[in-house]
């Protein structure tokens, strides 16, 4: 079989299925933490940390959440790659990160701390607004970066 000049074909796809006018406004970082709280999976969120990103319209309704990992019980991987895939195929302008933290300790670490610079400076280069980074506990508290200033 002669493979020569052939090349993989790359399908990029964000299918939008509920209409603009349904998606949910995100006004404050209480309207995240309830909305992320509400759809995580309270059978993983005790015991397996997981990172997600919330991702907005330029009018911060809500286009979807997209798991970009999923980890062990003190941490989770987040490849930065795969996160702005997500970003860009859905033409998101504004994001809002998150992870849990099973132990339900509600302060950031260092690693988290940088992880949110990380990406904040490659959403710039993007022009796409990080609007917070929020730390979910099993019991539906939360930590907003941004209500922290640390934004």
């Amino acid at each position: 079989m002669k493979m020569k000049n052939k090349v993989n074909e790359i399908q990029v796809r964000y299918k939008e299925q509920i209409p603009a006018c349904f998606w949910e406004q995100i006004s404050s970082s209480k309207d995240a933490a309830e909305l992320l709280f509400k759809t995580w999976d309270k059978g993983t969120i005790g015991f397996q940390e997981s990172f997600k990103i919330l991702l907005l319209n330029n009018s911060n309704k809500v286009k979807g959440i997209y798991q970009i990992s999923q980890g062990g019980i003190t941490g989770t991987l987040v490849d930065i790659r795969i996160l702005f895939a997500v970003i860009l195929k859905s033409l998101t302008v504004g994001i809002i990160l998150t992870h849990n933290h099973p132990s339900g300790k509600l302060q950031a670490s260092q690693c988290d701390k940088q992880i949110t610079d990380k990406i904040k400076e490659a959403a710039k280069v993007f022009d796409v607004k990080l609007l917070d980074h929020i730390i979910m506990t099993p019991n539906g508290k939360y930590y907003s970066f941004a209500d922290e200033g640390l934004l």
